[in-house]
């Protein structure tokens, strides 16, 4: 069992977390060429020093709120495959993801309650002109599907696979909600139903899990 974090250690997320939504927020509304670091301190009530404490550069501070949301599908990812076996496994995945994108599940899908949903379509789209965004998105991607590995790996029920299926049925998973959540961000579709995004990343997931 993971240690609970320390109040101090929940402080400093919180913290982040709330740099990381006005980031966000800003992006969303004028784009990241014209928001500045001073303008999200601003937006967080945070001094500007307190934001290069816990980020380098003013696109950087959107990662905690982009990891949020894998972190909350790699949780139920974990209780949904704990008793799988290998060819259960991908079944498992798809539930895990629709689970985490749903209006009911507190984290949605990107570190958002379902009220903010707008906002990450906004995000997104900023990201997919903005080169300096778009490498914090696809890194955080990339460490997802890190975490991902191996999560699966300590897991019983797959245990009859071997490393490299493993990697890449983690892959293959990640890419499949990144793909989904851009396209959908990119279109006008609406946030649940059969253009939502939950759906939108449970068909891309079957697809791209069926071809593995």
């Amino acid at each position: 069992m993971q240690p609970q974090p320390s109040l101090t250690e929940r402080r400093k997320a919180a913290t982040q977390l709330d740099i990381a939504r006005a980031a966000a927020e800003l992006f969303a509304e004028r784009g990241p060429d014209a928001t500045t670091a001073e303008e999200i301190a601003q937006r967080a009530g945070i001094a500007l020093r307190t934001f290069y404490r816990y980020f380098r550069n003013k696109e950087d501070a959107v990662s905690p709120l982009l990891s949020a949301g894998g972190a909350r599908w790699r949780e139920l990812a974990a209780a949904e495959a704990a008793d799988t076996t290998g060819a259960d496994l991908r079944e498992a995945l798809v539930r895990a993801a629709r689970a985490s994108l749903t209006a009911e599940t507190e984290g949605w899908s990107l570190g958002h309650g379902w009220a903010e949903a707008e906002g990450t379509r906004g995000l997104l789209r900023a990201a997919a002109d903005d080169a300096a965004l778009r490498a914090v998105w696809y890194r955080v991607n990339q460490e997802s599907e890190e975490r991902l590995t191996e999560v699966l790996g300590t897991l019983p029920g797959p245990a009859d696979l071997g490393g490299l299926e493993l990697k890449m049925i983690a892959a293959g998973a990640t890419d499949a909600i990144r793909l989904a959540l851009e396209a959908w961000a990119a279109s006008d579709g609406p946030l649940d139903g059969e253009h939502g995004p939950a759906a939108l990343v449970e068909d891309c997931m079957r697809k791209l899990l069926r071809w593995l």
